[in-house]
Parts: C-alpha cells; structure tokens; sequence
C-alpha cells in the first residue's frame, strides 16, 4: 500500500489536472457558440447559391461545359485533409487521418494520390507516413477567414485546371450536435450539379448576361463557399469533440479522486491502528518487564 505522502501527491495532482479540463471544457463551448454562428449566418447565402446554380445548370442544358465539371479518367487523386491544429479532442484527428489512409492505400491503390493538409496536426502526421503532401495550407485555423479558405481553394482549381489532379476529394469531420461528428468523403472536383427536374421547373427566370456567362462566374463561387464549408464544420466539430473529450476528462478525474480519498483515508487509518498497536505493544512490554 502506498504511503500517505504518495497519495497526498497524486490527490494534488489529479485536483490540478480536473481545474485544467474544466477551464479548456469552457474555452471549448465559447468558442464552440461562435463557430456555430459562423456556420448558421452562411448557411442561407450557401442554399441561395446552390438554388441558383441548380436553376442554371437546368436552363442552360447539357450543352454547358466548364473546366471544372470536366470529367477525366481518375489516375492523379488529390485528397484534401482537414483536420485542427491542437489536440485534446478525441478521436476528431485519428478518424480523419484513418479516412485519409484507408482512400491512400485501398480505395485509390495503385494511383497516383497526393494529400494537401488544414489543420496542424494533420501535416504532422501524414507529411511523416506519406509521400506527396503539401503543407502550404496546414496553418488556416490560426487565422480563420474566408480569404485565406479561399487561396486554397483557388489553388485547388487551377491545379485541376491544369490537369495536374483528375479528382479532388474533401475529408473532413461534419457537424451534428457536440457529441457526434460525422466524417465525410466529398467530392469537390470536377464539380457535379445536384439539379432535379423538379426544382428546374419550379421558377423560369429571365437572365441577363446569359446563363452560360452567370455560371462561369458562379461555379468557382461555389466551390470556394463548399471548401470554407467543410473548414467552418471541421471547426465546429473539432471544439464540440473538444467539449465533450473535457467533460469526460473532468468526470473521470472526479472518480480517481474519490478512490484516491478513499485509499487516503484507508492509509492514514492503517497507520493510526499501527501506531497505536506499538504503543499498546510497548506499554505491555514495560509493565510484564
């Protein structure tokens, strides 16, 4: 059995260690409310948008062709991970670099796959496993806006421009609810329109310039608002994992410190009965002497 003092210092420990978890579980669901607010105040700009395009890509008819809805033979993949820069949040980071491998190794074998990293801790690790990854948009999260979203998502386009990727893939944690992230695999390029006959033949507008010109200028809008989209619910996610990974940390360290009080006070009670037992031992040795 330990000793009072080894006890007394993992008490102290542990009751230090439940002060920190609590203080990152409140930083955590601050600024979990201002990423949720982020997502709430784009979503209606995103859904006009993607209404719009639908409209279009119905209008203008199958005639339309784009540089970024070119479909190619899918031999040069690029993955695109996002993942957060700091860690204390679970299984957020291991899931997303779980996806990312298991596309790496099985579903795309024997392409040529290439990975461009968001996120820290994402860079980390798979700059270390696998060959081809590029870093140069790992450090988005420390300076979260739209334009520097955007720079990347440019970069992806014109690499798909250009041929050098046939197939562009986003794999990121999705938002539900603070306790559950989903991970998605979504493709980004080419760009697929989601238009139905139905919401084509809801509303006829008259468009000026025409659609074909409208769509051009549009689809890259698009696709950056789709990339910042994934970024703002990786974020989101990553600070509700957090929260929830804080709460569990805390409760646990909640329990540890009962068995830890409880083993204190199981000592201390031990030491008391063998000290008395010595005295009383040394009182009986004293009078039959």
């Amino acid at each position: 059995m330990a000793n009072l003092k080894e006890v007394r210092v993992r008490i102290q420990s542990v009751n230090s260690t439940q002060q920190i978890t609590k203080a990152m579980k409140m930083v955590a669901a601050a600024k979990l409310r201002k990423a949720q607010d982020a997502i709430t105040q784009m979503r209606p700009y995103s859904q006009k948008l993607s209404a719009l395009l639908q409209n279009l890509s119905s209008a203008a008819g199958t005639d339309f062709e784009s540089p970024f809805m070119e479909v190619r033979e899918p031999n040069r993949i690029l993955l695109v991970a996002v993942t957060s820069d700091r860690g204390l949040c679970g299984a957020f980071n291991t899931n997303i670099i779980k996806a990312v491998t298991h596309l790496y190794h099985e579903v795309y074998a024997g392409k040529e796959v290439s990975v461009l990293t968001i996120g820290k801790k994402g860079n980390d690790f798979l700059g270390k496993k696998l060959p081809r990854v590029n870093g140069d948009f790992h450090q988005i999260f420390s300076n979260l806006k739209f334009e520097s979203v955007q720079a990347a998502a440019q970069y992806i386009m014109k690499a798909f421009q250009e041929k050098s990727y046939d197939k562009v893939v986003v794999v990121y944690n999705e938002f539900k609810n603070v306790a559950t992230q989903i991970v998605r695999e979504e493709q980004f390029l080419p760009f697929t329109s989601t238009t139905t006959g139905a919401a084509a033949a809801s509303v006829d507008y008259i468009y000026e310039p025409d659609q074909e010109s409208i769509l051009t200028e549009l689809i890259p809008k698009a696709l950056g608002m789709q990339l910042y989209k994934a970024v703002l619910d990786s974020n989101a996610s990553e600070h509700g994992a957090r929260m929830t990974t804080m709460d569990k940390a805390t409760e646990n360290a909640g329990e540890l410190l009962k068995e830890l009080k409880l083993m204190y006070n199981r000592t201390r009670q031990a030491a008391i009965t063998t000290e008395i037992l010595e005295i009383v031992g040394g009182a009986e040795a004293l009078v039959s002497g």
